[in-house]
This record gives structure tokens, sequence and C-alpha cells, in this order.
């Protein structure tokens, strides 16, 4: 992980990073630090657990450092870092995930995790960004992403390693849908971004970090972003739990909703 800011050349009359640019660089800096990380723990023989756990405390000081010297008047909300109160009364708060996916992370091979960094403003996303370290990608707010047109016959629904939601099961199966298995939330949902599928549910329980960059990104390229119910995503409760999520192409979004609650 990177100490520091760069240094600035001298004499040089540097133009503030935006938020957008911030969440951006902080999304793709934790992941070069992660993925060189991760391949000296493996060469070293570091047992998994240990991979997993010295890759969530890297990256977590890293953004932790950033956001507290080039953004200290901003709270934070994060997977990994203490409770920080400002938040309950502020109108910006960061909500991360330093590494998303942590499992996967820590078996070797795997590209499915992330770096979740999203910027809340009183009620609206200001800026997101969620890197894919392992595949060389990020998606950001702004450049929004260009949703491509899948060439498919049925539609494709991405759901977790390790269990099929239960609205995930009856959307497969009134939609005819092929299923894909893929960890971490960042990694399914920028799937459906990629083109890779066409919906991603979750109803299994997570929390505000998980969801929060990959809904922003989403919604930013043109998906349908909201809670299994249909209603909005809202961040920065008190109480961090979240406990699902839904993104799909817009033009299957009626009928998702349909089989899950007809």
């Amino acid at each position: 992980m990177p100490d520091q800011v760069p240094d600035q050349v001298p004499d040089q009359v540097t133009k503030p990073e935006t938020d957008t640019e911030l969440a951006t660089r902080l999304a793709v800096e934790t992941g070069i630090g992660l993925v060189n990380l991760r391949e000296q723990m493996f060469a070293d023989r570091m047992p998994s657990w240990q991979v997993m756990d010295g890759g969530d405390a890297a990256a977590q000081r890293f953004i932790e450092d950033q956001l507290r010297t080039l953004r200290p008047d901003d709270a934070v909300l994060s997977e990994e870092g203490l409770e920080d109160p400002r938040r309950f009364t502020a109108d910006r708060v960061w909500i991360i995930d330093p590494l998303d996916g942590t499992r996967e992370y820590g078996e070797q091979g795997r590209h499915d995790w992330a770096v979740h960094i999203a910027l809340w403003d009183r009620d609206h996303f200001a800026a997101a960004a969620v890197s894919l370290p392992a595949m060389g990608a990020v998606f950001a707010t702004d450049p929004a992403p260009v949703l491509p047109t899948p060439e498919r016959d049925r539609p494709r629904i991405i759901t977790s390693r390790s269990r099929a939601p239960y609205a995930a099961v009856m959307v497969a199966n009134k939609l005819g849908c092929d299923a894909v298995r893929l960890g971490s939330a960042g990694a399914k949902a920028m799937a459906v971004v990629l083109g890779e599928a066409d919906i991603y549910l979750h109803d299994g329980g997570m929390y505000q970090w998980d969801s929060a960059a990959p809904a922003a990104v989403a919604a930013a390229a043109g998906l349908h972003v909201c809670r299994i119910d249909g209603s909005p995503l809202v961040y920065n409760h008190r109480d961090p739990w979240l406990p699902d999520f839904m993104v799909c192409r817009p033009e299957y979004a009626a009928d998702v909703l349909a089989a899950i609650w007809s």
C-alpha cells in the first residue's frame, strides 16, 4: 500500500482532486497495494487467514490515512474501521469496504474481490468507485461506465459462490435465467455493468459498505438499483445493516420484482 500522497512538483499549482477523482485513485492505489501484498504473502507461504487479515488491515490503514489527510472534515463508515460518531450528524460520509471478498482474496488465483469507495452526501451519492484489482479494472460514477448490449437468448443472474438466495432462485425459475456464481458483492455488481450478467440479487444479509459503491456505480451506468422490495437504497442510517440489494438491467426490473413478490 502506498504510504503517502505522492509529492507535488515544486512551484507547480496542482488542482485539488474532485471527490470522484479521489474515490477512483483510492480504489486503484489500494488495489495495487493489495495485489502486491497478496503476491508477497503467498510467496512467503503465509496461511490464507493471514493473507486475508493482512489485506484487510493494510487496505483500511491506507484509505483511512488518505481520507484523514485529504478530507479531514468528512466522516467515515468502514467495515474495518472503528465507528466514527461524526457520521450521525455529518452531511458527507465516506462509506468504504477496503477489501470486499476477503475470502476470495485469500485464495490464490481468484480475481473476484474488490475495493469499494463511496461518498454519501445527505441523501445521494456524490462520488464512488469500485476497483477489481486482480483484473486491473476500475469503475467510477464519473465518467460512468457505458453498458454493453448483451447478446444472449436467456437472462443471466449472478449469485453468491456459497449460496443461492431465495429471491434469486424465484427469479431464475420464473424468468428462465442461467445462473453464474461469483464472490464479492462488488465483483457481482460490476459483472452486470460489464454485461457479463443481467441481474444480481442478494437477500441474505449485508452491510452498507457491501453495497454502497457498487450501487452508486451501477446506477450511474444506467442500471436499475434498489432494495428487493423495490424501495430505494438509503445510506448512513445509524444501524449499518442493509440486508438486501438488487442490480439489474432496466428492461428486467419490473419482471424481476414481479417474480419476487407475485
